[in-house]
């Protein structure tokens, strides 16, 4: 299993498969072909049908700048794809093509070049599920944290530290801002006004509620907004995780390094789990969110491991099915919703675990493995194609 130094990346939104990857290839492409005096990028799959929505063909221009970049959104498939967020770069030198890959861009922002081996720096954890990650910390009497440490060096919690501070600040920016998102769907920021409706609620335990929602739409607005977040474990589902921590840290005032910690959990199960919505659909994005909140919650409130599992297995379970058909390619409707149901679920999930541990049939490594055949599984039009579900209804009334 990967180093969690992996699965969080700072970065500006909206996706992390569509931008952040792109961006990534580009720069290495870019890197291999120093002596090319234009480019030519094809992006096919789910790339092509939402790549304008979510800005692919902009940060791959901007990557190239000065240099001239031509992007093509392939209307075919070429049949022989691997992976739906496929894209070819081509490097010219007057007028001859010199060089050419091509690059899948797998989620989280992670890619991988056809023809070359993974790469291999990342992977550290000699444990690959999470049965043989219990076994291990119930064999040699350690927590998760002490897992993380013992695999990642104590030098992890500095890095975590540094990532809780990016969420923290993309939370405090997206309350602070106002007005409409990019894109043309005219959506109107929201976390500013449901952060200041709570204080007009009598209830406690609905005033906190609506802070955790207020703290998800600040991140997802930022991301979709371009700004800077952190992939947790995408762009697309950003503002769980830091919801969830943000409303803990301040219920019950913990430190930093305490966050830290629950950062390293919760980066266990993002890592066991497929990520990318183009392969998987939304429950691979926020399903996964939501685990990752669910266990970080149960590390901060003193659950067991087996609770914690417990606590991302309900979690997950149930965001089965759940299909990402963004309105337009853009990340906002019904992502930035999605985040804030998310975040409570997430609570809801820790809370339940505690109480009903002792009932559990269902492992998390069995619930990761039902999201991918799922995923699999489902029909490409709700695979972040824009073709189905409330994209296509959209498009349809858009027309009419």
């Amino acid at each position: 299993m990967q180093s969690i130094r992996t699965l969080y990346k700072v970065g500006k939104g909206p996706s992390s498969s569509h931008t952040m990857g792109p961006e990534r290839a580009a720069k290495l492409f870019r890197s291999m072909t120093p002596e090319a005096d234009r480019y030519e990028v094809i992006l096919y799959g789910s790339l092509a049908k939402t790549g304008i929505g979510h800005g692919t063909d902009r940060v791959l221009i901007d990557t190239f700048a000065p240099l001239t970049a031509k992007i093509v959104f392939a209307a075919v498939d070429p049949g022989n794809l691997k992976h739906p967020n496929t894209l070819d770069l081509i490097a010219y030198r007057e007028n001859r093509e010199i060089k050419r890959i091509r690059v899948e861009s797998v989620g989280g922002g992670d890619i991988i070049v056809e023809g070359e081996a993974p790469q291999e720096d990342g992977e550290i954890y000699p444990e690959n599920s999470f049965a043989e990650i219990a076994r291990f910390c119930q064999w040699r009497h350690v927590s998760l944290p002490e897992y993380v440490e013992l695999n990642e060096g104590p030098e992890i919690w500095k890095f975590l530290e540094s990532i809780w501070h990016v969420m923290r600040r993309s939370i405090e920016d997206g309350l602070a801002a106002e007005g409409i998102l990019p894109g043309g769907l005219n959506v109107q920021r929201k976390a500013k006004y449901l952060y200041e409706r709570t204080h007009e609620l009598d209830l406690p335990q609905v005033r906190e509620l609506q802070l955790v929602c207020s703290y998800a739409f600040a991140v997802a607005e930022q991301n979709a907004g371009n700004g800077t977040i952190v992939t947790a474990p995408t762009c697309g589902s950003c503002g769980v995780l830091p919801a969830v921590l943000m409303y803990m840290q301040q219920k019950y005032k913990l430190t930093d390094r305490k966050i830290a910690e629950a950062l390293g959990v919760a980066g266990l199960f993002g890592n066991l789990a497929s990520i990318s919505g183009a392969e998987c659909g939304c429950q691979a994005e926020i399903g996964t969110a939501c685990s990752m909140a669910a266990a970080a919650m149960g590390e901060l409130t003193g659950l067991t491991i087996e609770e914690q599992e417990y606590a991302a297995e309900i979690a997950m379970e149930h965001q089965l099915g759940l299909t990402c058909d963004p309105i337009c390619g853009l990340v906002q409707i019904p992502c930035i919703e999605r985040n804030a149901v998310a975040a409570k679920r997430a609570i809801d999930a820790s809370n339940l675990a505690h109480m009903l541990v002792g009932t559990r049939t269902i492992s998390f490594d069995m619930v990761v493995r039902t999201m991918y055949e799922t995923g699999v599984h489902m029909n490409q039009a709700f695979r972040e194609t824009s073709e189905g579900g409330l994209a296509r209804l959209y498009s349809r009334r858009a027309r009419s």
